[in-house]
């Protein structure tokens, strides 16, 4: 199905800019030639005026609107278990495949659309998990649940387990992987995530369920203090264990495919469990969803 199409709202920052360079230096996903097009055939609007002059010499505090078409979606996998939910939070078990907010050509959907479509107020995602993992995310129906939740995922009280199936044989039982994680350039997108030096503190603990050295892989659990994006793809990958199947990441935690985006799926990653205080009851709760066949302990 058609969605509805979509309107990209943006705010300048600073003057001197023109309305061509904006967008080709903002939204590098698509070419210079196709912002082009796109203003020339006026679905641009500064401050709500439809204007097809792309040298327009932009000013701080203009709004900028573009109206993208209605378009066909990726199709995607609803099949979304609720494992636990009461009258301040929600906790669901997404599907690989299915994105958790709008982007790279998905708007409806998403599971924030099926929110939008299954709840007169739709619950807010807490954290975030990649396009290709499957499992446990947490959400709050309330504002006093999405602050409690989020100031407790702020001083790591919000744990996160997962299970990963990785490419090689780690010598250590168990071992912590403390490599920085921020962006870096990539021609498609302008930047993405990945491990550098110049970036964020990240730490994932690791332990080892299985080794299979027939196929050179590795069963791993994975804690996560820290939540950086796509923070296990790049910290396995970085420590010579990239995630099975992960088009992007490739050893040194670096993009390998220049001709893939970290929405691409393939990597078989789990969110396994979720411990937590509930927001306004003095109890733990311990959430899970059971792994996929290729996940499990055996």
């Amino acid at each position: 199905m058609m969605n509805q199409g979509w309107v990209y709202v943006d705010r300048i920052s600073q003057s001197g800019i023109t309305l061509l360079e904006y967008y080709a230096q903002r939204y590098q996903h698509s070419t210079r030639a196709e912002w082009l097009d796109r203003i020339q055939s006026g679905t641009i609007l500064i401050d709500n005026i439809a204007n097809t002059d792309p040298d327009t010499l932009l000013r701080r505090g203009q709004i900028l609107n573009y109206h993208r078409a209605p378009w066909i979606e990726p199709e995607v996998s609803f099949e979304i278990a609720t494992l636990y939910e009461d009258d301040q939070l929600l906790i669901l078990d997404k599907p690989s495949g299915l994105p958790v907010l709008p982007g790279g050509g998905f708007l409806e959907n998403t599971l924030w659309g099926w929110l939008r479509r299954e709840y007169k107020t739709p619950p807010i995602p807490i954290h975030r998990l990649g396009r290709g993992t499957s499992g446990v995310i947490v959400m709050a129906k309330t504002e006093e649940a999405k602050s409690k939740l989020s100031q407790a995922l702020r001083n790591r009280q919000l744990q996160k387990r997962y299970r990963a199936l990785a490419v090689g044989i780690p010598g250590l039982d168990r071992f912590t992987i403390n490599a920085r994680i921020g962006k870096v350039a990539y021609p498609q997108l302008g930047y993405l995530y990945a491990a550098t030096d110049s970036g964020k503190e990240a730490v994932s603990h690791c332990v080892v369920l299985e080794r299979d050295r027939l196929l050179n892989a590795t069963l791993l659990e994975i804690t996560i203090p820290t939540g950086r994006p796509h923070q296990i793809r790049i910290h396995l990958a970085f420590a010579g264990y990239p995630l099975w199947g992960d088009p992007l990441y490739g050893v040194g935690g670096i993009p390998i495919n220049q001709s893939s985006i970290p929405s691409d799926c393939g990597y078989l990653l789990h969110s396994y469990e979720v411990s937590l205080n509930h927001p306004t009851q003095e109890q733990p709760l311990r959430v899970q969803a059971p792994p996929p066949e290729r996940l499990r302990h055996r």
